[in-house]
């Protein structure tokens, strides 16, 4: 066979009407002279890709697949040499079936889709052909296989099977797919094992770095390079490394590896084995690996322990910052640990004195001191007497006011304040601080400077239902009830009288030291009116007024000078039926008067029923009068002529009438 022959693709695969005359030629004719010909050692030159265990790319004479019909005949069930050598002889039905057969299983089965080895045959610029043992040999693009620069004839290579016959005829094949599934399901499988991978790491992206893993690329997240934190990614690339599958989404073909993973599985047995030799109070030496804003993280060789916040110093800190720095080496003490949950607890301050042990054993409840403010809450604030030791200062310890407020109103974090100590607990630690005490108390001397019936100015500091109260000065206070704001206007709310903030005159009616409070009064300012009104609104009198305001049971109805008088429902009919409304003026009687209770009742009803009743009254004395007269004609009619009688009768009628 020539080299011509192996590498010219368009000579491999030779027409099929070429290799039967070819036969023909040598086999001639089957039926008349089966036997003589076949007999002879005769070879017949086949194609290439045609012979089975054949070497590729050489020109030595093989004999084809069947040299001669006995042969693939020889293995049939009642194969008779006798009939063979019978000139003439035909070949049944029976026997046609098994040669068909026989020939038939000397090609292999392939699917498409399936993953084959296969030999090369023939290598041009545009293609390569691939013998995998079909009837026909294989193509695969030539640009599947330029990684392999020293591909030859012979070589055996994995193909996968895209389709057994296209349009031409011709069986194409990929090499590059086949690799492809090949690696896909080497990646699976070592997901699924948890195996040990090599990696090469090609280049860095965001968020981490591309991994070639089975000619795949697989994507190694920047948190899973290390248990550290890694800060330069281009570090590892170009590098050769070990990691784990870690995920793998089918759908979109996406590879997650790890090598974190890795070295977290070495850590597992360090920390075992560390915290098994655990003990609390033990102080070891550590690396800072992390910090947070709520902690420090240390690094103890090969397991990591918390240093809480708190932890770091005796004194209060912002942020951990400003105690250490990453990759410090500091000693720590052990305050707690579990083996379950591998989790440590650390602390730094433990390693010094406690401060309230090296605090003034002199220092006494009533003593002054000096510190700063680090913390302040509504409730009060922390005044750092030295770092570690601690006062609180009460919002109720900053002023000797008793107004409603929060410590932000008094001072400020980072502020120099001196402070009085009242209580003083060295063993719980405790210690609470005031500052109004610094000042004398305003209460102390309260009866010479605010004696009874005395007048002063207030100022309106809050409202309530029943009140108003005044501040007279920085820790005095004082309630002005709602009752003695007005002699004469009725007040629902203290709101309507006044304004917070604003100025009030006011009277000292009582004085409370032991309580700290002031009983104070506006309208005892004036004269009290209701003397007067005693004789303005005696009772019966009808009085001009103007109903202002509608009450569930009544009225209010304001009068002359701003008095105002109330009147029920009851009593606001008027003469028409209809009721009377806000707004209306209208005739009241007075029908009770109390100087004591500061209060007038009045009644629209009884101004027109009284009228109604004086005429009634009227009305009835003349009716009496025309009866006594009706009686006497009646006694005149009995005693009169017949002339005059008609006379009679006509007044009589007229009276009766009158009195209908």
């Amino acid at each position: 066979m020539s080299e011509e022959l192996l590498n010219t693709p368009e000579e491999v695969n030779p027409q099929p009407e070429e290799v039967v005359a070819s036969q023909e030629e040598i086999v001639t004719p089957v039926d008349e002279t089966l036997v003589e010909p076949v007999v002879e050692e005769v070879v017949v030159e086949k194609p290439a890709q045609e012979v089975e265990n054949e070497l590729p790319g050489t020109t030595q004479e093989v004999k084809p697949r069947f040299t001669t019909i006995a042969n693939a005949y020889a293995d049939a069930e009642e194969f008779s040499w006798d009939n063979l050598e019978k000139k003439g002889s035909k070949y049944s039905a029976s026997e046609h079936e098994k040669l068909e057969d026989l020939y038939t299983k000397s090609f292999k089965s392939i699917d498409e889709q399936a993953v084959l080895m296969g030999s090369v045959v023939s290598i041009n610029s545009r293609e390569i052909v691939v013998n995998i043992g079909f009837k026909s040999d294989g193509v695969i693009s030539a640009s599947e296989l330029r990684y392999c620069p020293n591909l030859k004839i012979g070589d055996e290579i994995e193909v996968y099977v895209e389709n057994q016959e296209d349009a031409t005829g011709q069986l194409i094949l990929s090499h590059k797919k086949a690799r492809m599934l090949k690696a896909w399901n080497r990646v699976n499988e070592a997901y699924e094992s948890q195996e040990v991978i090599t990696g090469y790491v090609k280049c860095r992206t965001k968020g981490g770095l591309i991994v070639d893993v089975f000619n795949i690329e697989a994507f190694l997240p920047g948190s899973q390079i290390d248990v550290k934190p890694i800060r330069d990614y281009d570090i590892f690339v170009n590098k050769t490394m070990d990691f784990k599958v870690v995920k793998i989404n089918h759908e979109y073909k996406n590879v997650v590896v790890s090598h974190k993973a890795l070295i977290e599985d070495e850590l597992e047995a360090q920390k075992a084995e560390i915290i098994s030799s655990l003990e609390k109070g033990q102080v070891l030496e550590g690396t800072v690996k992390n910090i947070t804003s709520y902690g420090v993280f240390i690094d103890l060789g090969g397991v990591d322990g918390l240093i809480h916040i708190t932890d770091l110093s005796w004194g209060r800190i912002t942020h951990p910052e400003e105690v250490v720095q990453l990759d410090q080496k500091i000693n720590v003490v052990i305050l707690d640990f579990d083996e379950n949950k591998k989790r440590i607890a650390l602390g730094l301050k433990q390693l010094t004195p406690h401060p309230w042990n090296a605090l003034d054993e002199n220092l006494k409840i009533g003593d002054h001191v000096k510190g700063k403010v680090v913390v302040i809450a509504d409730y009060g604030a922390f005044l750092e007497l030295i770092p570690g030791v601690e006062g609180l200062i009460h919002v109720s310890e900053m002023s000797w006011s008793q107004h409603l407020r929060t410590a932000h109103d008094f001072l400020k974090v980072g502020n120099e304040v001196e402070a009085v100590i009242l209580t003083l607990d060295r063993e719980e630690r405790k210690m609470s601080l005031g500052i109004k005490q610094l000042i004398p108390d305003p209460w102390a001397n309260i009866y010479e400077k605010y004696p009874a019936g005395s007048k002063h100015t207030a100022t309106v500091r809050n409202f309530t239902s029943f009140g108003i109260f005044v501040e007279m000065e920085e820790g005095v206070d004082g309630l002005i009830h709602i009752s003695d704001l007005s002699w004469s206007k009725k007040i629902k709310h203290p709101a309507e009288f006044t304004k917070i903030g604003e100025s009030i005159e006011v009277v000292v009616l009582e004085v409370d030291s032991e309580n700290r409070r002031l009983s104070l009064g506006h309208k005892q300012l004036e004269e009290n009116p209701w003397e007067a009104y005693e004789t303005m609104f005696p009772i019966g009198s009808i009085h001009e007024g103007t109903i202002v305001n509608q009450g569930e049971k009544g009225v209010d109805v304001a009068l002359v000078d701003g008095i105002e008088g109330f009147a029920f429902n009851r009593s606001l009919l008027k003469e028409d039926k209809s009721t009377a409304h806000v707004g209306q003026t209208l005739q009241f009687m007075v029908v009770d008067f109390s100087k004591d209770n500061k209060k007038i009742n009045l009644s629209h009803v009884r101004t027109w029923q009284e009228s109604r009743e004086e005429e009634t009254k009227r009305t009835m004395s003349d009716d009496k009068k025309r009866a006594r007269d009706i009686l006497k004609i009646n006694d005149s009619i009995e005693k009169t002529t017949l002339g005059d009688l008609e006379i009679l009768q006509n007044i009589k009628d007229d009276l009766e009438k009158t009195e209908e």
